[in-house]
């Protein structure tokens, strides 16, 4: 595995306990890590977002930087380690909007203000959601669940999960659509 490239997978507990290294140790290869896992991913999210190509890679090593720079402030009770990266990058191209706009002396936005922060009941709420969603993915069959894992965490196409899989492209189709069947009679009530 490349520190360059990232692993292919990275669970949610393992990108956290790397973020805890990073603020305990000054972890520089745990920084690696979660830098090729996540850096290419919030770039595609800025891209999406409507980021120029420059400006989202920009942006991406930004947040990078602030996760080795403020790893002492992720508090792995309160969230996803993903949850504060993105949130990290959304803020910093919210700012950078703002500067383009202040620049060009366009009007403020309210609507691109940051979210104020969670309140701890709102923390809590989060907390419980996030376990009855974990619940519900380990109910899925093995079969299930790494569909799930690979087309939504991945976000890999049906096609590409058929052929590392070795399954018939119908195959991956009906058991992503039986296991979200299965999650959304899971989770029915969590909104």
């Amino acid at each position: 595995m490349s520190a360059r490239l990232g692993p292919a997978r990275l669970t949610p507990q393992a990108a956290s306990d790397l973020i805890v290294k990073m603020a305990r140790d000054g972890d520089r290869q745990a920084f690696a890590v979660l830098f090729g896992f996540y850096f290419p991913r919030v770039k595609a999210y800025l891209l999406r977002g409507g980021a120029q190509p420059s400006a989202a890679e920009e942006i991406a090593q930004e947040t990078m930087l602030r996760v080795w720079r403020k790893a002492n402030a992720f508090d792995p009770q309160t969230g996803a380690a993903s949850t504060w990266i993105f949130v990290i990058a959304r803020n910093l191209r919210i700012d950078r909007v703002r500067g383009e706009r202040a620049t060009n002396e366009l009007e403020f936005d309210p609507s691109e203000e940051p979210d104020a922060p969670p309140t701890g009941e709102m923390v809590a709420i989060m907390k419980q959601r996030g376990d009855r969603v974990r619940e519900a993915l380990a109910s899925l069959s093995p079969e299930q669940a790494e569909i799930i894992r690979l087309f939504y965490f991945e976000e890999r196409p049906h096609s590409d999960i058929a052929r590392s899989l070795g399954l018939p492209l119908g195959t991956v189709k009906s058991r992503v659509r039986l296991a979200l069947e299965r999650l959304r009679s899971t989770l029915e009530d969590v909104r």
